[in-house]
């Protein structure tokens, strides 16, 4: 039996990277999966994946800084499988690297929308669901960047410190529904997003492992794989006494 077996999962962002190794972990360790993401290549290619392991999985496309696709999103959940058990709120986006005065309105709205609206209705809609069958797990994708400032992205700091905050409220609403919310926050992590940032940070000039790899104590970046055994984890049974965390997947990065 595994970590989640017989139960109903749902990822966003889960096209590719984090996402989608979480999404292929909750299918190993027995949940249905409810993959989602805007990239309908990539979302399709991650539920195939799903079923030709012998998994159940379907993929329903959304944005989720929209509050029609969310809804959406929860009712195919619910057509599919009749429950929602555990979620993973991933998708997230990072935005260029700008000093704070230049930083353009439409960079900050654009950030915010994905990563803190869309974490904001992702919340609401899950939770509705897992009132109805009697509890369940959340885990949101906040960063290290939810814990500490990083020059230049102001606007991706500011979303990921929402995240935390969003996620300790949800915990302490709904604790006694039978909902347990945490968060993680991945330092560097084997990602198209940590590939962008580490291009735009050298100008081109250093690959993302010479770049990322000496900044964390542990001597490398983290695999997408590593993050995901926490989020299963965390929805799983045997975290059933950890709610309203910020747990870091750093390798040592915010111990410094």
């Amino acid at each position: 039996m595994g970590l989640v077996a017989g139960k109903v999962a749902m990822v966003t962002g889960a096209a590719a990277g984090i996402g989608r190794s979480t999404a292929l972990l909750f299918a190993a360790e027995g949940a249905k999966v409810v993959v989602s993401d805007i990239d309908d290549k990539g979302g399709e290619e991650t539920a195939a994946m799903i079923r030709a392991s012998g998994g159940e999985a379907i993929f329903v496309r959304a944005d989720v800084s929209k509050a029609k696709d969310i809804a959406a999103l929860a009712a195919a959940a619910t057509k599919a499988y009749g429950r929602l058990d555990c979620a993973c709120n991933n998708a997230g986006i990072e935005g260029k690297i700008t000093p704070f005065h230049e930083q353009p309105e439409s960079n900050f709205d654009a950030i915010m929308a994905v990563n803190a609206k869309g974490v904001f209705l992702c919340l609401k809609a899950e939770i509705a669901l897992m009132r109805k069958n009697g509890g369940g797990a959340i885990v949101n994708l906040s960063s290290v960047a939810g814990l500490i400032g990083f020059p230049g992205l102001s606007p991706y700091v500011a979303s990921k410190h929402a995240v935390i905050g969003m996620t300790r409220n949800a915990a302490l609403e709904h604790g006694k529904d039978g909902i347990r919310v945490n968060a993680i926050c991945p330092g560097g992590i084997e990602t198209r997003m940590l590939d962008s940032l580490a291009d735009q940070a050298s100008g081109g000039k250093l690959s993302t492992h010479d770049m990322m790899d000496p900044l964390h104590p542990i001597g490398r970046i983290g695999k997408p794989q590593e993050v995901a055994e926490l989020i299963v984890w965390l929805c799983s049974d045997r975290a059933a006494f950890v709610t309203g965390a910020a747990v870091p997947v750093d390798g040592g990065y915010t111990a410094q």
